[in-house]
């Protein structure tokens, strides 16, 4: 009777029992012997590791820089809008943007033509009031004459007085009216009120204008201003004259170096940031105004031993570096000082002098003790 249709288990054959048993034996073997999972890379003093460039950085003596950070926009310290002072058609507008224009040259002419006959009008009255008057005075002295030698009475020569003195106030009247013609007429013609830059030219030739109408916007662009904002916390390294320092975007890698000139007296209380404005020179015109700068208030400037802050453990207790001494990894307690977040650097004041090389970023999970080798050795470590 077949054993398998009364339900009894199938044996595998003894062929199969060997496969399995030589399968387990190399199994074991590849596990080192003892069944155990391989140790990994850098764990024990004999293994190696072998890192690239950019896990490598050398402590060096530089100058480190802390102080809050800042943002904001730049802005000419000196502007000027120039605006129509009377009514009437532009004839003319002799400037465009980005020309340089001198402090009281003509940028613009209105047209003035009634002004012309009104200037024409009012010197006309000034003559016969000066006329007038010199006929009044000659009548006043003729009068006082014949009041002395009796021939007339006194009241004859203070009716002549009266009439040197209404003379005198018509001519007084007339040179008024002349004076205001003539500034009516200065004014059809627009000056610039600043040496500087046209940033802006909203009006043109033909357009008509009157008082008010802005025609050129003017900067110096000698000197910019940096309105930037700073968080209140900061407000203790806040102080007139502190030097700041910042970068634009229209120049990457490039710093540009100002001072605080003026503090706002209350903060913003929406974002409870108080606006500073730094005085920028710009002697050799490279900033523009608008431009978006980031930077700092450099409160405090020091010498000392730094390093980028990938190279310091500081989540323990203590903060601590890995160097490298002899080809293998050593761990380091430091004591630190300042931390630039701005260039992501710290300054360490004891454990690492000036050229130790130190392992940086996800370097620093290697094992103290093991060998390391570093890679690509064309390639200078970053500092």
């Amino acid at each position: 009777m077949d054993r398998r249709k009364q339900g009894e288990p199938t044996r595998p054959p003894k062929a199969g029992i060997a496969l399995v048993a030589v399968g387990t034996a190399l199994l074991a073997a590849a596990c080192g012997g003892q069944g155990t999972a391989p140790a990994p890379v850098g764990t024990g003093a004999a293994a190696g590791v072998s890192v690239g460039p950019e896990s490598v950085v050398t402590a060096a003596t530089d100058e480190i820089r802390t102080g809050p950070l800042l943002s904001g926009a730049l802005r000419a310290a000196r502007e000027a809008t120039v605006r129509a002072k009377m009514s009437g058609s532009l004839l003319e507008v002799r400037t465009e943007e980005g020309q340089s224009v001198q402090r009281g040259a003509v940028i613009a002419r209105i047209e003035a033509r009634p002004l012309q006959d009104a200037l024409v009008s009012s010197q006309s009255a000034l003559r016969s009031a000066e006329q007038a008057l010199a006929v009044a005075e000659r009548e006043a002295e003729r009068t006082a004459s014949l009041v002395k030698g009796g021939a007339l009475a006194e009241r004859d020569l203070e009716l002549a007085r009266s009439a040197v003195t209404g003379a005198q106030a018509q001519v007084a009247d007339a040179r008024a009216r002349l004076a205001s013609v003539r500034q009516q007429l200065d004014d059809a013609s627009v000056t610039a009120p600043i040496s500087g830059v046209v940033s802006g030219r909203p009006a043109n030739a033909g357009d008509v204008v009157s008082p008010g109408t802005p025609i050129a916007t003017i900067i110096d662009p000698s000197s910019m201003l940096l309105e930037a904002s700073v968080p209140s916390e900061a407000l203790a390294a806040l102080k007139l004259g502190t030097p700041v320092e910042f970068e634009v975007r229209g120049y990457p890698g490039q710093t540009f170096d100002g001072h605080i000139e003026r503090i706002a007296p209350a903060a913003d209380p929406v974002t409870r940031q108080v606006t500073i404005f730094v005085d920028v020179p710009n002697t050799r015109g490279q900033l523009v105004a608008g431009l978006f700068a980031e930077g700092r208030v450099t409160s405090e400037r020091r010498t000392g031993v730094v390093v980028p802050a990938t190279a310091v453990d500081t989540g323990g207790q203590s903060p601590w570096v890995l160097r490298l001494r002899e080809g293998k990894a050593e761990r380091v307690p430091v004591q630190i000082g300042v931390r630039d977040d701005r260039s992501e650097r710290i300054e360490i004041l004891s454990g690492v002098a000036a050229g130790d090389v130190l392992l940086a970023g996800a370097a620093r999970a290697v094992t103290p003790g093991t060998p390391v080798t570093v890679t690509g050795a064309a390639a200078a470590p970053r500092r």
